[in-house]
């Protein structure tokens, strides 16, 4: 079955910026939309941002809205979140995730703010935002 591994998180200053990676090792990803989600301690998961499979269709939470920028590659199997002007409170174990769907992306958007309804999801990374 799918395998995803995120990377590239880590400790960064206030305004700061990180690129995140969510990989497939070995599997084609271009069947499937992908969501990037958080969750920091004590607090509920959260939707950051959500992509279709194409890549021609993208969703953002107002939080990050106008800061992060999700993209893919999917001749490399990856998909990236350019996250910048980072703020303490976008501290949080990041996780992708992935759902099997080729049609319309307004027909799935509703899962972007929870996650519920992805099937495979990564370990997460650790990015934390801190002076």
């Amino acid at each position: 079955q799918l395998q995803l591994v995120e990377s590239g998180g880590g400790l960064v200053q206030p305004g700061g910026s990180l690129r995140l990676s969510c990989a497939a090792p070995g599997f084609t990803m271009d069947h499937y939309a992908i969501g990037w989600f958080r969750q920091a301690p004590g607090k509920e998961r959260e939707g950051v941002s959500c992509i279709s499979s194409s890549g021609d269709s993208t969703n953002y939470a107002d939080s990050v809205k106008g800061r992060f920028t999700i993209s893919r590659d999917n001749a490399k199997n990856t998909v990236y979140l350019q996250m910048n002007s980072l703020k303490p409170e976008d501290t949080a174990v990041y996780y992708c995730a992935a759902v099997m769907h080729l049609g319309a992306f307004t027909t799935i958007q509703a899962m972007c703010v929870t996650g519920f309804g992805y099937d495979y999801w990564g370990q997460g990374t650790q990015v934390t935002v801190s002076s």
